[in-house]
């Protein structure tokens, strides 16, 4: 797994992302020397019956969120919040 500061991912994005187009790398973001993010390979979903379940999964995770949400802050609200 690569590892990669966020002032080199900007950087570096088109290498970085061909990296893992191309060679199936992933890639952890850092940020003060903390993991922020993953960047891993998207992988084709072999049938119907696999995208149904991603797309079910996906749900289930909405759902999860919106539970747990705060009331009266919007997803905009919540993002400049976290890029103070």
């Amino acid at each position: 797994m690569i590892t990669v500061g966020v002032r080199e991912l900007k950087q570096k994005t088109s290498q970085l992302i061909r990296q893992v187009r191309e060679d199936g790398d992933e890639i952890q973001v850092t940020y003060r020397g903390e993991v922020v993010a993953l960047i891993l390979p998207a992988r084709r979903l072999g049938d119907d019956q696999s995208r149904v379940q991603a797309w079910a999964d996906l749900d289930r995770l909405a759902a999860e969120i919106g539970a747990r949400w705060p009331a009266g802050v919007s997803a905009a609200e919540a993002l400049a919040e976290g890029r103070r």
